[in-house]
């Protein structure tokens, strides 16, 4: 083989691995579920409803268990990337916690049509999608809440462009290119899923005005749901929580301690979910305070040492200090500069009925107690503490007469008895799973058929076959 043909064979060779090369970079460009601009993800998430749209139900169940099995072995991954990125929470809860918006949240089957029949023909209650759908998702449950919405929203019909909180982004994006991926891999429809590369507050209200967003589903503090609300959009409002757990007289004293220590530092009390205050009644608050002491919690009944933990999660204005945010009560007593031996599971402070600890939502593993005298004075503080959020409230009692005062009286959404309180999104109670709990708007626990629209068909004088 002379010189020349040895040159021509060389560059065949180097033309066809350049072809290659330029094959494999569009094929990983397409799986981007990321725009430079809000105008285009838009665009493209538009675009992608209308392929969705056109393809049958069971496509959409196709996806999301596909979805399920494809994302099972990333949980692990999401949990910790999660937590080194936000520095909140714990690894084991965030994985219980992914493991069920994966596999405990409502697809297709939520969607039940009703039909009414008679003399006059036949009418048809159907869902029907919005088409996009802008989220902003939180910095406490990122992972969570996009798992969790999308599963609802694609069981819809609908697709998704999410704007994650920026403390949460690096995971929040990979996953939102991940289940891009996975959906591409499937049906061949791109930009189901979408994302900015940057998400701002910016492009989070660029998202919340654009004019092809139908649908606005915020999981978030006050301030992000109240900006959403001042668009004339619908809008799913997932706000604020400051959960109060009452413990009466009549109660397993022992069960309840377990119970409340378990839910108030789940994922460091990172759920909206999670008690917050307790109220106990009187008669039996040194036998529940002494069963907290038992069940891993540390008592801080110094005075002083009462003071320095205030110091050190409550700022001089009166608000949570953000850097103790989903902290372990370690490192909040180190903060605080109170020794301790171990890993306690919990901080309780015994607190007066006007104390400030008992009326913020604090986000993390420390839980105010106060005495009532009675169960109807319990009850009156917890709504007062409650503050009219309308989220979560836990009872442990035996008196099924005050449980149903009590759940009647809060109105909360959710309504936890004798459990903890992560009973209440479908972690060892019954029922589904949802991260979007949404109180201000009034849909309490989301599902599918909280993202469509209510559609009604008639067809008049026939189809009556009585």
């Amino acid at each position: 083989m002379s010189t020349n043909d040895i040159e021509m064979l060389v560059r065949s060779i180097l033309a066809e691995k350049s072809q290659l090369f330029e094959t494999a970079a569009s094929a990983s460009q397409c799986f981007g579920a990321e725009f430079e601009q809000v105008d285009d993800a838009v665009a493209a998430c538009l675009e992608a409803f209308k392929a969705l749209d056109s393809n049958a139900l069971e496509v959409r169940q196709r996806i999301i268990n596909e979805l399920r099995k494809a994302l099972e072995p990333y949980i692990v991954k999401l949990s910790e990337d999660a937590w080194a990125e936000t520095g909140m929470g714990n690894v084991p809860n965030k994985i219980q916690k992914n493991t069920a918006a994966l596999h405990k949240t409502p697809g297709t089957e939520d969607l039940h049509s009703q039909a009414l029949c008679g003399d006059h023909g036949i009418t048809l209650f159907e869902y029907s999608p919005y088409g996009v759908i802008g989220a902003i998702t939180p910095s406490t449950n990122p992972t969570e809440t996009i798992i969790n919405n999308t599963i609802s929203m694609l069981a819809a019909g609908n697709t998704v462009m999410f704007s994650p909180h920026p403390g949460a982004q690096n995971i929040s994006r990979w996953l939102i290119n991940k289940i891009e991926e996975i959906i591409f891999n499937l049906t061949g429809i791109h930009n189901v899923v979408v994302a900015v590369k940057e998400p701002t507050f910016q492009t989070t209200q660029q998202m919340i005005d654009h004019r092809d967003i139908r649908l606005l589903v915020v999981t978030g503090g006050p301030g992000i749901v109240n900006t959403a609300m001042k668009s004339g959009k619908k809008v799913i409002g997932a706000g604020e929580g400051n959960p109060p757990v009452i413990v009466d007289e009549t109660a397993d004293i022992e069960e309840a301690a377990e119970h409340i220590i378990s839910g108030a530092s789940f994922d460091h009390n990172l759920p909206c979910i999670a008690e917050k205050a307790c109220i106990v009644v009187d008669t039996v608050a040194d036998e529940l305070l002494s069963s907290f002491a038992r069940h891993g919690a540390l008592l801080i009944t110094c005075p002083q040492q009462q003071q320095h933990l205030m110091a050190a999660i409550v700022t001089p204005a009166g608000t949570i200090n953000k850097a103790m945010v989903g902290k372990s009560p370690a490192t909040i007593l180190t903060a605080a500069g109170i020794p301790f031996q171990g890993e306690p599971r919990l901080l309780v402070m015994e607190v007066p009925n006007d104390h400030p600890l008992l009326y913020i939502e604090q986000l993390m593993p420390v839980l105010p107690v106060a005495r009532a005298a009675d169960f109807n004075a319990a009850l009156e503080l917890a709504i007062k503490v409650e503050r009219g959020c309308l989220h979560t409230a836990t009872m442990h009692s035996r008196d099924v007469y005050n449980l149903s005062k009590a759940a009647r009286a809060l109105r909360t959404s959710i309504f936890v008895k004798n459990a903890p309180s992560y009973a209440g999104i479908g972690v060892g109670g019954e029922g589904y799973t949802t991260f979007t709990i949404a109180t201000p708007t009034g849909e309490g626990t989301t599902s599918a058929r909280s993202f469509v629209r209510t559609r009604r068909c008639v067809l008049n004088s026939a189809f009556n076959i009585k």
